[in-house]
């Protein structure tokens, strides 16, 4: 039996087509305002993230969860668009995530640059870094994902593969 969808399953552009109409339905996506852009540069993705108070710390600081957030979105999408994975039966999932806080923004948005340091058939290394409108650097982020076999997701999911990895 293949792997490959059957003539009524969606073909791999359009489950990469509707993976970026509903990028903005994420909830948390959503909860922080975060949207994404893909300039010219091949490897590289940029998502931004306005400065508002519903993502403050108690000291009125920007959370370093949101931030780190935002640079895991950044760092995923870019992973995604920068491996050859295919989305009809493969995901990427996060292998690593290291956050550096460097300073607090001077204004918002703030934008999180990702770029691809190497894309390997099953990791794929990005940098990202976060700035401020002023491109003040307020933050890094080094990131890893991993190119998995696709599993349903957990809420509403059928009973999964009790082998499969759990990442």
């Amino acid at each position: 039996m293949s792997d490959r969808p059957r003539r009524d399953e969606p073909t791999r552009e359009e489950v990469v087509a509707e993976a970026r109409r509903n990028f903005g339905l994420v909830p948390m996506h959503r909860l922080l305002g975060i949207t994404l852009s893909e300039p010219d540069e091949p490897g590289v993705v940029v998502a931004t993230m306005p400065v508002r108070s519903d993502a403050f710390n108690m000291s009125g600081n920007l959370h370093g969860g949101a931030l780190a957030t935002l640079i895991d979105v950044a760092g995923g999408s870019c992973a995604a668009r920068s491996s050859g994975f295919d989305p009809l039966i493969q995901s990427t999932v996060t292998a690593d995530l290291h956050v550096r806080y460097l300073g607090r923004p001077k204004g918002g948005p703030v934008r999180a640059e990702a770029r691809t340091v190497r894309a390997g058939r099953m990791l794929i290394v990005v940098e990202i870094h976060v700035l401020d409108p002023f491109d003040n650097v307020i933050a890094t982020g080094d990131f890893s994902a991993m190119v998995v076999p696709r599993r349903q997701p957990l809420e509403g999911a059928r009973s999964s593969d009790p082998t499969a990895p759990d990442l």
